[in-house]
């Protein structure tokens, strides 16, 4: 590979790695959070709510935008939304301006995740697998330090700081990518000749506004049930505004020529359905931890930030040293195995929370980080290996689409399940109730995982034995 070309992934490597980096700090700031800003758990989830909601959204629509006016643009915009997203965040006067810069920064970040993947695929016509799995490395190696950085930045410096991290970053990503990024020749005419309707219609205006308030209405419906205590009109009225909206975006997408999540798709080819499903549960698991762990640490067992971070690390590290491992295991087995084996070691960390107490060594608590992380490397190559197996290679790129609109989606369910779970007060009690639940959702991922072997709906991988 030419140092052009590594100058190229490092470029896009430092831009891309804010999005999970971001995502994964703020999981030990929440208790500093409520904290500073007086309020309780539910209110405070909002910060991951609102990230992984503007993500969703921001990410596919980022990437058909990048198709008229160029990546390069779409990548070094992101940069400067992010920077200046990170600059006023430590600024905010109030939780509700902390949110707007949050929702900001994740737009920022998401715009470099939809096209950066894109540029090194178009750029780097040599050893582009290793090019994307080095890319790879950056997005996951990301997210499993971003709670060690986060526990340390706030231990010594606080909050404000995990937002300030992001600067040098930024700066050294923008400098190098307009250095090397190549211009790249949108469709101006295209663009600039585009009415307003058929720009709205080209990226689904429509369907995102719908999926925004009703997933957003539904939210807040439930959460603010949860928190009071009680049902009141107010929130039966906006959880139902929220089903009303989620029910016509459902009708809307089913309609649409180019829709923000084409749900025709899931109807044609149901394996895909089932893995989307899946992988949706699968993040419900995981993320759940990843959120909940953290706030156990600090508020019910009193561990600092610092201690929690190094903690939350070894899941990362985990994971990061099983992908290799499971890639090589999942070409000569195919991902059945590999998945079925991280259903079980799912279930197992599920079932040692809900034996922990009170007074559990808190270094035990790493043994269910082990095996959360460890299944966590085994579900990001298994689950991919089984969508393109269960995908038509016309369908690729929508089925990744999908994917990855999928594991927001779990990510998301996560924090309304925490909320709902611990409601205005994280506590021992309900810290076991959630285990309990993701017990049951790791059980059933067991299932379908037998089940998908006994219909035959994940085949086996092309590199596997028998086709050797």
């Amino acid at each position: 590979m030419s140092a052009r070309s590594r100058w190229l992934m490092i470029s896009v490597g430092l831009g891309i790695l804010l999005n999970p980096l971001n995502s994964s700090m703020v999981a030990v700031a929440i208790p500093r959070l409520q904290n500073v800003f007086q309020l309780d758990f539910t209110v405070v989830s909002w910060i991951i709510f609102s990230f992984y909601i503007a993500s969703a959204i921001a990410q596919p629509v980022m990437g058909k935008a990048s198709d008229l006016f160029g990546r390069r643009k779409i990548f070094l915009t992101g940069l400067v939304v992010a920077f200046v997203a990170s600059l006023l965040a430590p600024l905010s006067p109030s939780f509700g301006w902390l949110i707007v810069f949050r929702i900001v920064q994740s737009i920022g970040t998401s715009m470099m995740v939809a096209v950066g993947m894109a540029i090194v695929r178009i750029h780097i016509t040599e050893k582009q697998g290793t090019a994307l799995s080095v890319l790879s490395i950056f997005l996951s190696g990301a997210a499993a330090i971003g709670p060690f950085i986060g526990g340390v930045i706030i231990h010594w410096w606080g909050w404000p700081a995990i937002f300030l991290v992001n600067i040098p970053f930024v700066v050294v990503s923008f400098v190098l990518s307009w250095r090397n990024i190549p211009k790249d020749e949108p469709s101006r005419s295209v663009a600039l000749g585009m009415s307003f309707r058929k720009w709205s219609d080209l990226i689904d205006a429509s369907g995102i506004l719908l999926f925004t308030v009703g997933l957003v209405a539904l939210l807040v419906g439930l959460l603010s049930v949860k928190s009071s205590g009680h049902f009141s009109l107010t929130n039966v009225i906006v959880g139902l505004i929220g089903l009303v909206a989620l029910g016509a975006f459902i009708r809307h997408e089913l309609r649409a020529k180019s829709p923000f999540i084409p749900l025709r798709t899931f109807a044609k080819y149901p394996a895909m359905t089932w893995i989307n499903i899946e992988f949706m549960l699968v993040n419900v698991l995981f993320y759940s931890l990843f959120f909940g762990l953290p706030s156990y640490l600090q508020m019910v067992r009193h561990v600092s930030e610092f201690d929690t971070g190094i903690l939350i690390l070894s899941l990362g590290l985990c994971s990061l040293v099983t992908s290799p491992i499971a890639g090589r295991w999942i070409d000569k087995s195919g991902p059945r195995p590999a998945l079925l084996l991280s259903g079980i070691l799912m279930t197992l960390g599920s079932v040692w929370i809900v034996t922990l107490n009170q007074t559990s060594p808190v270094i035990s608590v790493c043994l269910a980080l082990a095996a959360f992380g460890i299944s966590n490397g085994l579900n990001n190559v298994g689950m991919q290996a089984a969508l393109f197996q269960s995908s038509p290679k016309e369908m690729i790129g929508v089925a990744s689409g999908i994917f990855n609109t999928s594991r927001y989606l779990g990510t998301i369910l996560s924090s309304l399940l925490i909320g709902i779970v611990m409601g205005g007060t994280f506590s021992f009690e309900g810290f076991r109730i959630l285990g309990i639940i993701l017990t049951a959702i790791a059980l059933s991922l067991v299932i379908m995982s037998r089940r998908r072997r006994e219909s035959g709906q994940v085949e086996e991988s092309v590199g596997s034995p028998s086709s050797n």
